[in-house]
């Protein structure tokens, strides 16, 4: 697994329960996100060394409805965390929701993701936080979380700031 500890359980807002719900039920277009990953453990660099991977061990329950709402073609800003505390690149996925196979207890679940290509120059956490733009972005409001979504001018937002724009 690529996620952090587990983190408390909270529900989420209803406008992003009713976009979950939507995804889930195949009538929302394509979303954005943002994965994090300890490079340590599992860096892009990898991830372009093995093509693809099995991104699994999320065990919090928000990040999980994160995962189900997950569609083939979705776009993940590539987070490493821990260690550089910045986004990297940009991921795919490539395989939606499946039965994680971590978890003997078969609660959770696993997508597949594949690299899409490393951005122009890095995007620090602090340089984030510094961006007014992005001052409401999901991975500031629940920090834990090792999945969660990006709204299109967040999406915008960063891909300018790692001078892709």
């Amino acid at each position: 697994m690529r996620a952090q500890g587990p983190a408390p359980a909270r529900l989420p807002t209803a406008a992003v329960a009713g976009d979950i719900v939507g995804r889930l039920q195949g009538n929302a277009p394509m979303a954005h996100w943002l994965m994090k990953s300890e490079p340590n453990k599992f860096s892009y660099d990898d991830l372009v060394r093995d093509g693809k991977t099995v991104w699994d061990g999320v065990r919090n329950n928000q990040a999980a409805l994160y995962l189900k709402a997950m569609k083939v073609g979705d776009e993940a800003f590539f987070y490493h965390s821990q260690i550089g505390l910045e986004v990297v690149a940009i991921a795919k996925v490539v395989r939606e929701a499946f039965l994680d196979p971590s978890d003997p207890a078969g609660r959770f679940v696993a997508v597949e993701v594949a690299p899409v290509r490393a951005l122009k120059k890095p995007v620090t956490l602090a340089q984030m936080k510094a961006n007014p733009a992005l001052s409401e972005m999901k991975m500031f409001k629940q920090f834990r979380l090792s999945v969660c979504p990006v709204e299109p001018a967040e999406w915008k937002a960063i891909l300018a700031m790692a001078g892709e724009a």
